[in-house]
């Protein structure tokens, strides 16, 4: 239902599921494994599948933080998309990389719920996308410390409002890993 004209595909992304992001996110490792049971799927399906490298002060490019967690592996031919900012379209190359493959429609997992996921999210959703978050493929990490809610509600909440986004021609929406179709 995309509003961008002749955009039939659907794309997998995958976002930031790096060392410095995830080392210390919730449930951790069955996010892990439901993005790489999509990921054998989008694979086997002919499912374009983009991955997302956020770099900052903390995720120095080629440190050990910034690199992707070793039980996802990407290859070459899946693109890699850099960025500095929460969404993932913002000053970014994900809009062209994108259009070259037809794509309207997101398929998005990874990390951080309620930073990038988030911003990814949203930022599909104005540019035209629509966007499927899938529910227990997306994580964070502990920040009660600085009065977040404890991890799970906050993938709960996140997952719980976004399956009722819409906009004029564009759908949201969440799904489980089992439930997803390309």
């Amino acid at each position: 239902m995309t509003t961008l004209p002749n955009r039939p595909n659907t794309a997998l992304l995958i976002v930031d599921v790096q060392n410095g992001v995830v080392d210390s996110s919730h449930n951790r490792d069955d996010v892990i494994a439901n993005i790489n049971t999509l990921l054998a799927r989008a694979r086997s399906e002919a499912v374009p599948v983009v991955w997302i490298q956020h770099a900052s002060d903390e995720l120095k490019p080629d440190s050990a933080p910034w690199q992707y967690v070793p039980e996802l592996v990407r290859e070459a031919t899946e693109p890699l998309v850099h960025k500095r900012y929460g969404d993932s379209f913002e000053d970014t190359e994900l809009e062209s990389v994108l259009a070259e493959r037809g794509v309207g429609r997101l398929v998005v997992t990874g990390a951080q719920t309620d930073a990038c996921i988030r911003s990814t999210l949203h930022g599909a959703m104005v540019r035209g996308y629509d966007a499927t978050l899938v529910a227990d493929a997306h994580t964070t990490e502990d920040l009660t410390a600085y009065g977040a809610p404890a991890p799970a509600q906050v993938i709960s909440h996140t997952n719980l409002y976004w399956s009722w986004q819409e906009a004029p021609g564009r759908q949201g929406g969440t799904v489980e890993t089992a439930d997803v179709t390309f």
